[in-house]
């Protein structure tokens, strides 16, 4: 792989909003949300809170916790091989993400010819922002990749908002970088070492950027609902009696 600073990516700022608890970017002073609170805000909750009535709220915590770790360690050996920086992780955690790392390595890589950028910022001025794991050239296509880690393999079925994670990235680097990204890749690793990849490309993945638009407008929508309900409980205080002592 080599190393092609064709596109010139910008550096943006991720905070908690305290507000409402929920991940935006900072970019050029404007505060924009991210992809994954939109598509967390808009989900169906409702296999989520069937699998922690299933194994209990401590142990879907545990779990959730552990998989994040392990999905954060598993990042960092794949950024550090792609920018080609030594890297090593000896706790256990470190130890259990390596070898999943690796596996994407020799399998995921291998038709990567050239890195655009690995960890960066993407954002759709005005409407929202997000992390990308890399942006190359896969197979003679600019390409989106985002790397997962899972407990056991995934179906196609399961996994809409990863597409939709891409389908947002894809449409905000072709409107910011005026690209053509025509593929979005998912390589998904599990720690007994079972490797899958997903592709979209061209008209299934403009089937989902229309996919993606239409979970950005149910958002708004349902942030305006909720600014209007805030705006609602406001009025009705105004009229309220003042309570006497």
């Amino acid at each position: 792989m080599k190393i092609n600073n064709k596109y010139n990516y910008i550096q943006g700022k991720q905070i908690t909003d305290h507000g409402t608890g929920t991940r935006v970017y900072d970019i050029d002073n404007s505060r924009l949300p991210s992809v994954t609170t939109i598509l967390g805000a808009t989900k169906n909750q409702q296999f989520l809170k069937d699998w922690k009535a299933k194994v209990g709220e401590e142990q879907a915590e545990r779990i959730k916790n552990h998989s994040s770790r392990r999905g954060t360690a598993m990042h960092k050996f794949l950024e550090s091989h792609i920018q080609g920086v030594g890297y090593d992780d000896l706790t256990t955690i470190g130890q259990e993400a390596k070898p999943m790392a690796e596996k994407i390595i020799e399998v995921g890589l291998t038709p990567v010819e050239e890195v655009y950028g690995s960890e960066i910022m993407l954002h759709y001025p005005g409407l929202y922002a997000g992390s990308t794991d890399l942006v190359c050239l896969h197979n003679d296509m600019e390409t989106i990749v985002d790397f997962k880690q899972a407990n056991r393999p995934k179906k196609e079925e399961w996994i809409e908002d990863y597409f939709l994670q891409i389908a947002a990235y894809a449409l905000a680097h072709d409107y910011t970088h005026k690209s053509k990204i025509r593929q979005g890749v998912i390589m998904v690793c599990t720690p007994d070492l079972y490797y899958q990849e997903f592709k979209i490309q061209d008209s299934v993945l403009k089937q989902w950027k229309h996919k993606w638009l239409k979970r950005l407008d149910m958002y708004h929508e349902l942030k305006f609902d909720e600014k209007e309900q805030t705006n609602i409980n406001m009025k009705e205080e105004d009229f309220n009696e003042p309570k006497t002592t």
